[in-house]
């Protein structure tokens, strides 16, 4: 479900007095890989609901480039959504997710492992962190290079 920020603070504070497990994760997401969906799928596992916020094309634009997002924030959240893993997709505008991590207040945070622990956005504020292996050679830029390649 592609949701605000409001109506999904609602639905979290909900699920945890039903003592649901909320597990965050976040990122561009602009061309999804098999990389993206082991991290999807090993974060949905280690809770009962999870969370992705989404970076807008304004902020892809400001961590990744001008030619970046390939694909629009409609696009990429469409595609999320369609991911089994996934319960709800939130957008940000900030570089981080910092105010979306302090507002929904997650019991889990989960990056990819090319992220050191206390660099991960949510460390000190979330019970949890956890970080999931990379898979090897599968990334967003790679695929971007290679099709320009063609």
């Amino acid at each position: 479900m592609i949701i605000s920020l409001a109506k999904l603070k609602k639905i979290v504070e909900r699920l945890k007095k039903q003592n649901k497990i909320i597990v965050f994760t976040n990122g561009c997401f602009d061309i999804i890989h098999k990389g993206h969906i082991k991290l999807l799928k090993k974060a949905r596992s280690l809770g009962d609901v999870l969370v992705v916020g989404l970076n807008t094309d304004a902020s892809v634009k400001k961590l990744k480039g001008k030619s970046r997002p390939v694909n629009s924030e409609l696009d990429r959240a469409e595609l999320l959504n369609s991911i089994r893993f996934v319960d709800y997709v939130v957008f940000f505008n900030e570089l981080t997710p910092y105010k979306l991590i302090t507002e929904l207040k997650p019991h889990i945070v989960v990056k990819g492992g090319d992220y050191k622990k206390k660099e991960i956005v949510g460390w000190g504020i979330v019970p949890k962190v956890v970080r999931v292996k990379l898979v090897k050679g599968r990334s967003t830029t790679n695929l971007i290079r290679k099709i320009q390649k063609l």
